[in-house]
Order: structure tokens, then sequence, then C-alpha cells
């Protein structure tokens, strides 16, 4: 794959999932949710930045993963223009491309959203707002898709978490991420085919 055809992805990618997270950002307010079916949902919530809404505490916490993660996207750039310079396999190529555009598709969260938006809490976000709610690097990041496939209690013959309640699947998630993990995924399942053996 070109260098061009690799831009272009990333380029495609940052595209959806930012336009996706503005339109959610400022017709829903924190919390809202539409259903589109029983197991499909359009719920918006905010976080640091982590998986899970995992944070760093601290005065600092967030400041410091969100410059990790800009150091991170350097990195997995100069990954992906090595790969492509030593014209390694397309399935390898892919992979760092949509690994690339879903971390630095959360990166703009992090830096921009909080100096851009206002606060959602209460009312629709405004972009560009005369009074944002966050500082540079401290925006929070849009999530909204959400897939409640199956709720409900684990038989009970089930070890250690037998008898307990159960949803399948929780987590609520992003454009960004649905790149990055399709990206891992893509590493994991063609393994051989992405690092081929010379």
């Amino acid at each position: 794959m070109s260098l061009r055809k690799a831009y272009f992805l990333i380029f495609l990618v940052l595209i959806v999932d930012q336009l996706s997270k503005i339109y959610v950002k400022t017709n829903f307010i924190l919390g809202e949710e539409v259903v589109i079916a029983d197991w499909f949902r359009i719920h918006f919530i905010e976080n640091e930045g982590m998986a899970w809404g995992t944070k760093i505490p601290g005065e600092y916490g967030k400041l410091i993963l969100t410059v990790f993660r800009i150091f991170a996207v350097f990195g997995i750039g100069y990954w992906l223009a090595d790969a492509i310079k030593k014209r390694h396999s397309n399935y390898l190529v892919v992979a760092i491309a949509l690994i690339f555009a879903g971390a630095a598709g959360n990166i703009l969260d992090s830096v921009f959203y909080g100096v851009i938006f206002d606060d959602s809490s209460h009312n629709l976000a405004t972009l560009f707002s005369p009074a944002p709610y966050g500082t540079w690097f401290h925006g929070l990041v849009v999530d909204m898709f959400y897939f409640p496939i199956w709720e409900g209690n684990l038989p009970t013959w089930l070890p250690i978490f037998g008898g307990k309640h159960f949803m399948f699947f929780n987590a609520i998630f992003n454009v960004a991420d649905v790149a990055i993990s399709t990206g891992v995924g893509i590493l994991l399942v063609f393994n051989k085919r992405a690092f081929p053996k010379h």
C-alpha cells in the first residue's frame, strides 16, 4: 500500500470520527440516549480517554495521559512510514493506519474539545463556545455507540460468576475506538500475513 492510500484511510477515519462526535456533542445532552434497536443505542458519554472510563488520578493525570498518547502516535506514525518504505504486507500497513487514525481521533478530543466546546451536562454543547468547559490538553473524549446485546443473570452452575447479573456488551465507544480495535484485530487474526517470515 502506498503512503497516499494510507493517508487517505487515516483521513477518512478521522473525518467520520470527528463528524460523529461533533454531531452527538451538539445534539445530545450528556447521558441522553436514543434507542435504535433493542441491541443498539446511541448513548452520549464523555470520559478521560482511557479504556472503560479509567483515569489517572491526580491534578496532572489527564495531562500526563494526553502527552503520553501524543508521543505514542508519533511512534505509530514512524512505524507506519517504515512499514510502507520497506514494502511490508498490506495487512500490516492497514492495521497500523487504523490504529494511528483511531489514536489520533481520540487525541483530538483530549487536546481541543476542552477549549472549543462548553459543558454538555445540562444543555446542548456549543461548538466554538465563548465559555469552554476546560483547557488545552484536558478535553474529554466523546463516546456514543452502545450495544447491550444481552443482559440477565448468569446460570448458577457457572463457577465464580454463577447467579450474578451480567451484561454483554456494556462498553460505550466511538469510531476511533472501532478503528483501533479493528487494527489490533487484523494483527491478531492475520498475524502470519501481517508479519510473514522471509
